[in-house]
């Protein structure tokens, strides 16, 4: 990019490092950010960033990559002795230079520049407020009070609230007369702010006339068309999770006040949710976003709800006052369990983010509406646990209407309720084991599970999926035919025509009922199902290649007696694998996993010793390269396993 007045050789080179990050040919990029990661173990580098962020005159992307680039250096060369530390650590007046800028930029005009300072000024305050920076608080508090300079009230607000996580009883009395009044008068204009700054003593006269104001926000009716008023409810729901979590005595006594509109807001939220996000119908607003560039997401509405009467259940005291309301809670819960028409778009056209956003409990209103259930079976007990039986119930029920009736999506709240079965099912079975219930978990699995198996696997193969891991889930209490009916069903659907997330419920099932599996049983089927995920592991890649090999090690460990004759198929496919992905620490360590299944297997250890004899040389070639601490492992197995001739060989030919 062209020089500019007042910017020296240094800088100019940074600028045009920062610029080139963003070129579209990728070898300009990744030189680019090599250098910047080469740069930033130097001197200066960190007050080098700052200054660009902190430059106005220059363009806002590259003032925003500069201060996201400084949130990292923070995080990684801010503070000796924390985890995410790296050397070289940033020296004490440079420290000073970047806490001045940043300080100087929070007014910023530009409001994505101000979130982005904000980020940095809250990194630097985990490790220096308050004793090392004091100066910070009475900056932002007094950027506050003037109304003169909206730009420093928004961002004296946006670094407030990322900071407010630290506040403790010996700085919130200090604060609690001059911050409160200010934020009182905010919540009039148009958004909602709060800070955890409150002691018992001062929060009393000052609760009721907040719940007052967030009751009348939440008591209208949650409408479709207007995204600005889900954001305006999300700030009051983190506001009154805050007060909960840090008040509950307070909010006891007053809260019943709140709980009129919150449920109006509840129940209002869920027909614009199935509107928009299940039934996946378009509105004029989709895709706004506000003025920092956040999307306008009802999906993150609905997680902060979900969350916030997670909040409430958690509470010892205020579980009780919608104690009433247990059964209706979790109905409606249960409802937001339902699986999107993006998820279902997604994860059809794409196996392994099904896969991936199932095992890692990904950011969704399904994940905290079963957080949320899970809190109530915790905390409300017996009426609890059968509130969640008695919801399931009708939601299955109801599926059942949908269907005969001819929708398309009958399926999606069966498919919920065996998720928020499936996901308590530690719970439930604990409670039935201890005799705090009379429910009949057995029966109840095998009547949903039981009523539409056989029949329409490709339209609803995700209420498949989700049958096949119920069954998993709830082994211990189904009966011994539906058991090996299920088993014998998941071992033929890996191998024939049916959509991807049903082989995928298959492998779940398979990976966890094998191990305990009758022999007698499985074993006539075994041969087939080491040829289907044979199959299987030439298609799988990432997520789906891990749960495949999990699936095969436990198939292999049940079928010991006939692993033998499957070695010489299997072996080569492994090993051919691991040749490939031996730098993937993940995967490499479900196939030395599924190889050290397959050795401690009769009479496979001799033959497999053998036959890794061609893959060794480039395994440990890649060994150097990788650092993979799995390849030694395997290395070591090998030769522990093995008699000294066939070790002999190995060394000659790739010593170590």
């Amino acid at each position: 990019m062209a020089n500019l007045m007042g910017v020296d050789e240094d800088q100019q080179w940074l600028l045009n490092c920062l610029s080139a990050t963003l070129d579209l040919n990728q070898e300009v990029r990744s030189f680019a950010e090599a250098s910047l990661n080469q740069a930033s173990l130097q001197p200066g580098f960190g007050a080098a960033l700052t200054k660009v962020a902190a430059n106005k005159e220059l363009p806002l992307g590259l003032r925003q990559l500069a201060a996201v680039l400084l949130k990292q250096f923070i995080k990684k060369h801010w503070q000796e002795g924390e985890d995410s530390f790296e050397h070289p650590a940033v020296s004490s007046e440079e420290k000073a230079i970047i806490r001045g800028l940043l300080l100087s930029s929070v007014d910023d005009s530009q409001k994505k520049i101000c979130t982005a300072v904000s980020m940095a000024v809250a990194s630097i305050a985990t490790y220096d407020w308050p004793n090392g920076w004091p100066e910070l608080l009475p900056f932002l508090i007094k950027l506050i009070s003037n109304q003169n300079n909206m730009n420093g009230v928004y961002g004296a607000l946006r670094c407030l609230a990322l900071v407010s996580g630290d506040l403790d009883d010996k700085v919130v009395p200090s604060l609690i007369p001059v911050l409160f009044p200010c934020l009182y008068t905010i919540i009039y204009v148009s958004n909602v702010y709060y800070v955890q700054t409150e002691t018992a003593a001062l929060m009393i006269p000052m609760l009721k006339p907040w719940l007052d104001q967030f009751s009348a926000i939440l008591e209208q009716p949650v409408l479709p068309e207007d995204p600005d008023d889900w954001g305006i409810r999300m700030e009051v729901l983190k506001c009154l999770n805050q007060v909960v979590q840090n008040f509950p005595g307070l909010a006891e006594r007053e809260f019943m006040v709140i709980m009129g509109p919150l449920w109006q807001t509840f129940v209002s939220s869920l027909q614009v949710y199935v509107r928009s996000s299940i039934e996946g119908i378009e509105d004029p607003y989709d895709g706004s976003y506000d003025s920092d560039g956040v999307e306008k997401s009802l999906d993150s509405f609905i997680i902060q709800l979900l969350e916030f009467l997670l909040t409430m259940i958690g509470s010892a005291k205020l579980v009780k006052v919608i104690a009433n309301n247990i059964k209706d809670l979790v109905y409606y819960t249960i409802a937001f369990l339902q699986m999107t028409d993006q998820q279902v778009r997604t994860w059809s056209m794409d196996a392994n983010q099904f896969v991936a956003d199932e095992d890692d409990a990904t950011y969704s209103c399904r994940v905290s509406g079963a957080l949320l259930l899970e809190e109530v079976v915790t905390s409300s007990g017996r009426e609890g646990t059968e509130a969640i039986i008695d919801a399931v119930r009708k939601r299955v029920s109801e599926s059942q209407e949908e269907k005969v009736t001819g929708s398309a999506v009958w399926w999606r709240k069966r498919e919920a309720a065996l998720f928020a079965l499936a996901s308590l099912s530690d719970h439930l079975l604990e409670a039935e084991g201890s005799g705090l219930t009379n429910i009949n978990l057995g029966n109840l699995i095998e009547q949903i599970i039981t009523e539409d198996i056989g029949s329409g696997v490709h339209e609803c193969p995700f209420l498949y999926a989700r049958i096949f891991a119920a069954v998993a889930k709830f082994s211990t209490v189904i009966s011994t035919g539906v058991l090996e009916h299920f088993l014998h069903t998941a071992i033929k659907t890996t191998g024939i025509d049916v959509p991807a997330s049903v082989k995928v419920g298959a492998c779940r099932a398979l990976s966890l009922l094998l191990p305990e599996a009758n022999k007698g049983v499985i074993m006539p089927q075994l041969m087939g199902l080491f040829s289907s995920l044979t199959d299987l592991l030439h298609q799988a890649s990432d997520e789906t290649l891990i749960l495949v090999l999990e699936t095969l090690q436990a198939a292999i460990k049940a079928g010991r007696e006939v692993s033998a004759s499957v070695e010489p198929i299997i072996s080569p496919v492994i090993l051919n694998l691991w040749v490939l992905h031996v730098s993937d620490p993940f995967i490499s360590i479900d196939i030395i996993e599924v190889l050290e299944a397959m050795k401690n297997a009769p009479g496979c250890i001799h033959p497999l010793s053998s036959r890794i004899l061609p893959y060794i040389g480039p395994i440990i070639n890649n060994w150097w390269f990788s650092a993979s601490t799995t390849c030694q492992w395997f290395s070591g197995w090998i030769f522990g396993s093995c008699d000294n001739a066939f070790e002999g060989k190995l060394l000659a030919r790739w010593p170590l």
